[in-house]
Order: structure tokens, then C-alpha cells, then sequence
């Protein structure tokens, strides 16, 4: 591609191709927003772990074609996120198809092993996370959530707004 000895058009390939498509990867951002590489919903880990796959491949291109059609990849997979984005907040039944709903896995001090076994959450995990959260008896708890993205949120102190479990699913007992 940049020399005929091959050692040296390998580093000099994987150096210039690798700096041509991290630059192309902030152009994207820049251009799609700050929110493109968030975690917000499942689509959005996705986007993110194949943008990261896309700049592995663009640095192993052994040619000028497949180099340039991972750059069209990365920015097509920007565009489909930036139109997912818009129609999600136009459309709540879309909304609701591209995200899962957050559960509520402990609430006032009470674990809710139902939740937690519906969801595949270890109680070990959550007790561990409640220690990263700082909490230092269960009382305090207000709400454990499991996000739509896979973390767990920690609401501990004296109340918790009504807002800040609004469209967390509480998982009926069987």
C-alpha cells in the first residue's frame, strides 16, 4: 500500500491507517454529538463495541477499498444511530421496542429475590454493589435499579422521589 518492503509497509500501514480512522472515529463524534458513544440503551453498547471492531479492522486493511468501506461502515453506523435516536424520541411504542425497561431489584431496605432472579442478578453482586455505593446498612436503601444498560444504580438516604423510579418495572412475586 505505501512501500514495496514489507516489514516497513507494515508498520506503516497499521501506524498511518490506524491514525486516519481514530481521526475519522472524532470526526464522527463531532459531528453525531456527545451522546454517541453513551450508554444509554442497548443499541448504544452496540454501536460502541462495533465501532471498536470497525477501527480493528481499519487498521489491519490490506488495501485502499476495504480501508475506505470500514470508514463508510463506522459512519453508516453513526447515521443509524442518530436516526434511531430521533425516532425514539418521537415514537414511545419505538422507544419501547429498541429498550429494555429498568428493575427495581431492592426497594426500602427489602431485597426482592423475585427481581433478582428474574433478571439473572446475584444477590452476591448486588450486596456488592451496595458496598461500592457505600452503603452501610440495608435501611438506607431507598432503590436498587438495574438500568437499561446493565448497571446497577443505588438510591440510598432518608426519601427517594417518586420521579426517580418512573418506568421502573417492579417484578411481581409467582
Amino acid at each position: 500500500m505505501f512501500v514495496n518492503d514489507p516489514l516497513a509497509d507494515l508498520f506503516l500501514r497499521s501506524m498511518a491507517l490506524t491514525a486516519i480512522a481514530m481521526f475519522w472515529v472524532v470526526l464522527l463524534v463531532r459531528v453525531n454529538g456527545l451522546r454517541s458513544f453513551s450508554k444509554m440503551t442497548n443499541f448504544d453498547f452496540v454501536m460502541t463495541v462495533a465501532i471498536g471492531s470497525l477501527l480493528a479492522g481499519a487498521s489491519q486493511s490490506t488495501d485502499w477499498i476495504s480501508f475506505v468501506q470500514t470508514l463508510l461502515s463506522m459512519a453508516m453506523l453513526f447515521i443509524v444511530q442518530f436516526t434511531t435516536a430521533t425516532i425514539r424520541k418521537k415514537l414511545t411504542t419505538f422507544e419501547s421496542f429498541m429498550q429494555n425497561q429498568p428493575a427495581l431489584l431492592m426497594k426500602d431496605g427489602v431485597i426482592l429475590h423475585a427481581a433478582l432472579k428474574a433478571t439473572r442478578v446475584a444477590e452476591t453482586d448486588l450486596i456488592a454493589k451496595l458496598r461500592e455505593t457505600n452503603v452501610l446498612d440495608l435501611t438506607q436503601v431507598r432503590a436498587v435499579v438495574l438500568e437499561t444498560t446493565g448497571d446497577i444504580s443505588v438510591i440510598h438516604g432518608d426519601s427517594c422521589s417518586v420521579e426517580l423510579l418512573q418506568g421502573v418495572r417492579m417484578v411481581n412475586e409467582k
